[in-house]
């Protein structure tokens, strides 16, 4: 009888650990500084080659917009990780748009850098944002939700103590 109770205690504890393990990929107590700093640079990158590819060049304030806004977005994907990918999209998109509309008073209207300018776009606010590249935004969010769970799965694992 020792012998199938041991294989059973033996099967609970791998369940346990396997449990422990995933939980912590779930739910990570503490962030990494690694982690997010990864993200940034992903981001920063990622959204300057967009910008390269959709208008054709990029300005340094956009690749530091880029890195915030996707470590703002992978720290909400995170957070809100089990709601729907559209309820996902329409955050970031809110967060996108949000820190583009600071960046543009500061940027072009404040610093009068002229990086960009929605005001011949319909519903546009201060030619800062407008209701197009929100919609754009929300849907540039689509991939940007997988990819942010990818990236956590990988840093947890790579950087898992």
């Amino acid at each position: 009888m020792k012998g199938p109770s041991m294989t059973i205690a033996a099967q609970e504890a791998s369940d346990v650990r396997e449990n422990v393990k995933s939980r912590r990929l779930l739910h990570p107590k503490k962030s990494s500084v690694k982690e997010y700093t990864a993200v940034y640079v992903i981001g920063a990158l990622g959204y300057s080659l967009i910008e390269i590819i959709w208008r054709g060049n990029t300005h340094w304030t956009m690749t530091l917009t880029g890195g915030l806004c996707f470590t703002l977005i992978y720290a909400s994907n995170l957070k809100n990780r089990f709601k729907k990918l559209w309820k996902k999209c329409l955050m970031g998109s809110g967060i996108i748009t949000s820190v583009e509309f600071s960046v543009g008073c500061l940027v072009n209207l404040g610093l009068k850098w002229n990086v960009w300018d929605y005001s011949a776009m319909h519903f546009n606010i201060l030619g800062q944002i407008c209701l197009l590249y929100s919609g754009l935004w929300f849907l540039l969010c689509i991939p940007l939700c997988k990819l942010t769970g990818f990236l956590h799965k990988t840093f947890q694992e790579k950087f898992a103590a």
